[in-house]
């Protein structure tokens, strides 16, 4: 994997993807000087859709409740997330439609989404719209639309990754993402293909340099006190592999192994470290994999629930489970996640589930939802509710 072209394009694609944002804020009059009325029929000379206005409201909502750079850095990375995560599903096979959303098959910056567009079967798929942006020659607004009822398509077998859209989150969605240069673009010419294939650890890698600049500019000392908001971006930092085997290897590997005499999980183990005796002192204490619970409390990305369910399989393949079968079980039974960035859980909830995925194709239809969560805020509990749980 090239971490530094993963890290070059990452940090670009922020800074680049909050450009775009801001300027599609600013066709609708809406910049980090102000606004205009809420209610507008028309801005800047033109006349708005009933739809656009709505949109238009809920962002000028979300800004006054927030401020302007959050909420156009939260859209900005809201895209790239959901870009990232198209890729990688393209590249692997993994889109129920089995057509490309950026690519050709020879994985040239031509999306096969729009040659095939008139010909595909997707929820939500208004083929008047397709057929009008088409006898247009409208690419950029045909892109658009794909892109957007695609991922509202899986939000059907993705809920944790692709919500529904239909707020101002399309109103900003970046222009010109076809043209030479785009964030697009630049993702497929800058990462080989080879490392989005079966490497869903990529996810992770680029949301830390994603927010890399961030984490610079936070953790500056001299910069003041740390906002709420911007306590993942301070604390994160992506666990290296080999740290991940060796601390998943000596816990849950460990537990099986001591418990189960005849496991000939040790030999698939890198990182297993062997007591000094050179002897493993058994526990009578054997149980069914299922019984087994793995539970990181600040997940990340999942880096480490990933690696873990690839060690729960070898533990259910040696108890005579199929790998689907085993993948159901893994993820209904084993693997737990909690953290404070949603962000973060989103990205955990979209690796836990491919990597089950490649361990069974039909796994994304099976409606089984992992247990990974993000830690929400709690301020809005009431005092009674509160009462309940907190002694005196």
């Amino acid at each position: 994997m090239d971490k530094n072209a993963i890290k070059k394009y990452a940090v670009w694609a922020r800074r680049e993807l909050i450009s775009r944002v801001s300027q599609r804020a600013a066709y609708f009059e809406i910049t980090e000087a102000g606004f205009g009325d809420p209610a507008a029929d028309s801005v800047l000379g033109r006349v708005l859709s009933v739809e656009e206005k709505t949109q238009r409201q809920a962002l000028i909502a979300q800004i006054r409740q927030k401020d302007y750079r959050q909420v156009m850095e939260e859209v900005a990375y809201i895209w790239f997330n959901r870009f990232i995560a198209l890729r990688f599903m393209e590249v692997n096979g993994y889109l129920p439609s089995h057509v490309r959303v950026f690519t050709d098959e020879a994985n040239q910056f031509k999306p096969q989404i729009l040659a095939e567009a008139i010909h595909m079967e997707l929820d939500g798929l208004d083929m008047q719209k397709v057929y009008a942006c088409k006898n247009a020659n409208d690419d950029d607004g045909l892109f658009k639309y794909m892109v957007i009822v695609q991922c509202n398509a899986l939000s059907s077998i993705l809920p944790g990754m692709f919500q529904r859209i239909s707020d101002y989150t399309e109103l900003l969605f970046p222009d010109n993402l076809l043209r030479e240069g785009s964030v697009l673009q630049q993702m497929i010419e800058l990462i080989p293909e080879e490392d989005w294939k079966d490497a869903v650890q990529i996810i992770g890698w680029l949301y830390q340099y994603y927010i890399s600049e961030k984490h610079d500019q936070i953790v500056n000392i001299y910069k003041g006190t740390v906002k709420k908001e911007d306590i993942p971006a301070a604390t994160q930092l992506f666990t290296t592999d080999w740290v991940v085997r060796y601390m998943v290897d000596n816990s849950l590997g460990r537990y099986w192994i001591e418990r189960n005499p005849e496991s000939k999980l040790r030999e698939k183990l890198a990182f297993f470290v062997m007591p000094k005796s050179g002897e493993i002192s058994y526990i009578d204490d054997q149980g069914k994999p299922q019984d087994l619970t793995f539970f990181d409390p600040c997940m990340g990305s999942g880096h480490i629930l990933v690696y873990a369910f690839d060690v729960l399989m070898e533990i259910y393949k040696e108890n005579g489970y199929g790998e689907r079968d085993a993948a159901d079980e893994i993820i209904k039974n084993n693997i737990y996640g909690l953290d404070i960035d949603e962000r973060c859980s989103q990205l955990a909830y979209f690796a836990v589930m491919m990597k089950a995925r490649s361990y069974d194709r039909r796994f994304l239809t099976r409606g089984i939802k992992p247990h990974v969560l993000s830690i929400r805020e709690s301020n809005t509990i009431g005092t009674f509710t509160h009462s309940k749980f907190m002694p005196d």
